[in-house]
């Protein structure tokens, strides 16, 4: 591989598709001759599917990951006045499905080794105003559900899980989405399991929660044109509940190659002797990681980041700028080093290609690439 310049793609969804073609094309083609667009048969089949899969009681097929957010809090009440507290470290919508329903984030920093919101962190700064927690299940790894299920147990709280970036992922015996009060999934067209456009998941083994969310995602209506409440249009469209249903069937492949692809990636540096440099991800003893993102730390990140640009090896950051300093959330008064670990963590992070049809030719390839900016 060497002076090869191919170019390494981030993410190539073509691939993906070229091995599913045969047979996501007549499952949407089925919606096509059926007209049942919205909710209906496919939506039904896929949430079935989806709460088998997860082990879950109910699973309820939304309009997107960050609907998720906002009708799994509104399915608790939260609202003004309340507070909701949260990693900084995360996607935006983690932190703006809190404040579209008015209540505060409050922010706790992460742990540094595998940049989960920090369990002492999230109970120190938790208030008598406190209404629910939401950890993130970040990169493709679970948060301890024993030490946060303790937490909301001691202060009965709410967990709201956003494991947008783990679906499959495990931690000491539960399932991402399985642990939580209710949890939160994204099927935007990059995740492990991807839509083909916008699509989201709530999950709970909670009858109730499970209703009230069956019911605010369709405009607060159990019945047609009789609302219960005031609710949002946030259903699931048929199309990509029967994409969904295809795909699922292949996830614990797609799932065991970006795991095989991270353990090949750990072998590489070490061989390469970059494994001093770089820090690589941390897997917990009880955990399964499935590598959502495929995250180091590395010195001089943005000189690295230019310089795999420039060999044509796709890269990206993931995030930047954590939200706690994002200037729309100014007024919450945070300012930089409150909280060291999320902005030291967006200082260094980079994310590599890691998604299943990575080649190992192109594993090879970025690894020399990165060899090259570090070790000439």
């Amino acid at each position: 591989m060497k002076n090869d310049s191919t170019p390494v793609p981030f993410l190539d969804l073509s691939r993906e598709y070229a091995e599913i073609a045969s047979e996501i094309e007549p499952a949407v083609l089925d919606v096509l001759r059926s007209q049942a667009y919205v909710l209906g048969p496919a939506v039904e089949r896929f949430e079935r599917e989806i709460a088998a899969h997860l082990g879950v009681e109910h699973a309820i097929g939304v309009s997107s990951g960050s609907d998720a957010l906002l009708l799994a809090l509104a399915a608790l009440d939260i609202g003004p006045g309340d507070q909701v507290v949260t990693t900084p470290f995360t996607f935006f919508a983690t932190v703006s499905a809190i404040t579209r329903l008015g209540a505060e984030p409050v922010f706790a920093d992460i742990a540094p080794d595998d940049y989960l919101l920090d369990p002492e962190q999230a109970e120190r700064v938790a208030t008598d105003r406190t209404r629910a927690i939401v950890p993130v299940q970040l990169y493709g790894q679970c948060v301890d559900p024993n030490a946060f299920d303790a937490i909301a147990r001691k202060r009965r709280i709410p967990i709201v899980e956003d494991a947008a970036q783990a679906i499959g992922a495990r931690r000491a015996g539960v399932a991402a989405g399985a642990f939580g009060d209710l949890g939160c999934f994204s099927f935007y067209p990059t995740k492990n399991l991807a839509a083909v456009g916008e699509a989201g998941l709530v999950t709970t083994g909670d009858e109730r929660l499970a209703a009230r969310v069956r019911r605010l995602r369709d405009h607060g209506s159990e019945r047609r044109y009789e609302h219960l409440e005031v609710g949002w249009n946030a259903r699931l469209d048929a199309i990509q509940a029967a994409a969904l249903s295809v795909k699922l069937a292949h996830l614990d492949a797609w799932t065991a190659a970006r795991v095989k692809n991270a353990t090949r990636y750990g072998e590489l540096f070490r061989a390469a002797g970059l494994a001093g440099t770089l820090t690589l991800p941390t897997v917990a003893a009880d955990a399964t990681h499935v590598f959502h993102q495929y995250v180091v730390r590395a010195p001089r990140r943005d000189g690295l980041q230019a310089h795999l640009a420039a060999e044509g090896v796709g890269c990206s950051i993931h995030y930047p700028q954590p939200i706690h300093l994002q200037p729309c959330f100014e007024s919450l008064g945070y300012r930089p080093g409150d909280l060291p670990e999320s902005e030291r963590a967006a200082a260094e992070v980079l994310a590599l290609p890691i998604f299943p049809q990575l080649r190992s030719a192109e594993l090879e390839r970025v690894v020399e690439a990165i060899a090259s900016f570090y070790l000439g």
